[in-house]
C-alpha cells in the first residue's frame, strides 16, 4: 500500500485492495474515504468488499465518489466535513490519489496557505498547480 501524508489528518493513497483494509487498521488509520466511483475500471475491487473490510476492522467507511479529471466544488464542501469531523486519522484513497489531494487542497484553501498546500502536495507526489487559480478564487470567496 503507497502512502502519501498531507497532513496530521489526512493520508491518501493510490487504490487499496480489501487486503490493505487490514494494514491500514493496524496503522492506527480510523476512517477510510474512497473518493471512487464503483466500476470506474475493470481491475477496481469491488467498493463493497473494501467497505465491509473497513467495517469488520472497526473503521468509519466513507463513500464520497468523485469522478476523474473533474473534481468540483461542491466535492470540496462535502468533503469539508469529512476532514473536520471524522474519526482520525483518514486514509482516503481513488485510482491514483489525486483526487484525494485535490479535494484536501480545495478543501483547505480558506484557512491555509495556498503555495504551501501546492508544495506539500507536490512533495508527496502530486501536481496541484493546474487547480492554483481557482484555489486562489475559492480562498477569496466568503463562507455564508
Amino acid at each position: 500500500m503507497e502512502l502519501h501524508k498531507l497532513d496530521d489528518d489526512l493520508t491518501v493513497a493510490p487504490q487499496i485492495s480489501v487486503d490493505d483494509v487490514a494494514k491500514a487498521a493496524q496503522a492506527g488509520f480510523r476512517t477510510l474515504v474512497s473518493n471512487r466511483p464503483d466500476r470506474e475500471s475493470e481491475d477496481q475491487p469491488a467498493t463493497e468488499a473494501i467497505a465491509e473490510a473497513a467495517r469488520e476492522h472497526g473503521m468509519e467507511w466513507i463513500h464520497l465518489p468523485v469522478q476523474s479529471g473533474n473534481v468540483t466544488e461542491r466535492d470540496a464542501q462535502t468533503f469539508t466535513p469529512i476532514l473536520r469531523d471524522a474519526p482520525k486519522p483518514i486514509l482516503a484513497f481513488c485510482r491514483s490519489g489525486t483526487r484525494c489531494a485535490t479535494l484536501w487542497a480545495l478543501s483547505r484553501v480558506r484557512k491555509d496557505n495556498i503555495d504551501q498546500l501546492l508544495q506539500t502536495a507536490r512533495f508527496e507526489g502530486y501536481d496541484l498547480s493546474p487547480h492554483r487559480e481557482r484555489m486562489m478564487e475559492l480562498s477569496n470567496q466568503t463562507h455564508d
